[in-house]
């Protein structure tokens, strides 16, 4: 008797307990990240492609792409944008690569500390950052006009941290054996680099690239900063038409455009692949 009643008394902890997990899933640990997903990326991802399609009056229109198409300041300052990304992501690898192979190379707990000092910058406000430097380059007299060498100078200095993690972080997970293989075959350091190393550290090129890249193209606040607001970049004209001349129908248009244009900047890339086939196909 007493037997069959603690079996019973078991068999209701066990369901108890099964009726607590089924309550409390791992999943439904995910239901405050969907709800800010959903306030915070989704519904306002909604409004502007709501305001992009329609007018003043709420009518739905393509008049906004059509503009912005058709309009020679509009094209202009996408180029431009375009073109000073280019040179900030050209002149921030020139100088990450070297960086980051030499930290890499560092054998003692103390290249951490070198990492640390490179990528410390990230952790400080970004318009703090570039006040910083321009009154840098005011003291030094250097600062000269608003002109496009001072915001790429302004760029390449804010996210040039931002190049320098992703390849560190590549070349420290490489394998140093490959390198001793093919010193192994008779290979000096120079046909090492171009045969072994630089292909195997794509992967962190390509990602700092883009991290680069896509900010560059629409960072209004360096313009402000190191161009007066002189600078036609189209994130200072996204701005503008949310500003006191307030056009969000076509400030949301000429966003979507961005976002379209990072989309495919980010599939050539390579940006949605996962990370052990991103390696395998872009390094190998």
């Amino acid at each position: 008797m007493a037997s069959s009643v603690k079996a019973v008394e078991r068999e209701n902890y066990v369901g108890e307990r099964k009726n607590f997990r089924a309550l409390f899933k791992r999943s439904y640990l995910a239901i405050p990240y969907g709800l800010f997903l959903a306030l915070f990326v989704v519904f306002p991802l909604f409004l502007i492609v709501y305001y992009a399609f329609t007018d003043k009056n709420g009518g739905f229109t393509f008049n906004n792409f059509v503009t912005f198409f058709s309009s020679s300041t509009y094209i202009s300052n996408l180029f431009i944008s375009i073109g000073i990304a280019c040179v900030t992501t050209a002149a921030c690898l020139l100088i990450a690569y070297p960086v980051a192979y030499i930290l890499s190379r560092f054998k003692s707990a103390r290249s951490y500390i070198f990492v640390l000092l490179f990528i410390a910058p990230m952790w400080i406000n970004f318009v703090l950052r570039a006040y910083a430097l321009r009154e840098i380059l005011n003291l030094l007299g250097l600062l000269g006009k608003a002109n496009f060498l001072n915001t790429v100078i302004g760029m390449v200095y804010d996210f040039l941290p931002f190049m320098i993690l992703p390849i560190y972080t590549t070349l420290i997970k490489m394998d140093k054996s490959l390198e001793e293989a093919s010193a192994d075959l008779g290979g000096n350091g120079a046909v090492t680099f171009f045969k072994v190393t630089l292909p195997l550290s794509v992967p962190g090129i390509i990602s700092g690239a883009m991290m680069v890249f896509l900010p560059s193209m629409s960072c209004y606040v360096i313009t402000d900063t190191f161009g007066n607001s002189k600078v036609p970049l189209i994130g200072k004209l996204i701005e503008s038409m949310f500003g006191t001349n307030a056009n969000w129908n076509m400030g949301s248009a000429l966003a979507i455009i961005m976002l379209l244009i990072m989309f495919i900047t980010m599939l050539l890339t390579g940006g949605f692949k996962g990370e052990k086939e991103t390696t395998r196909g872009n390094a190998l």
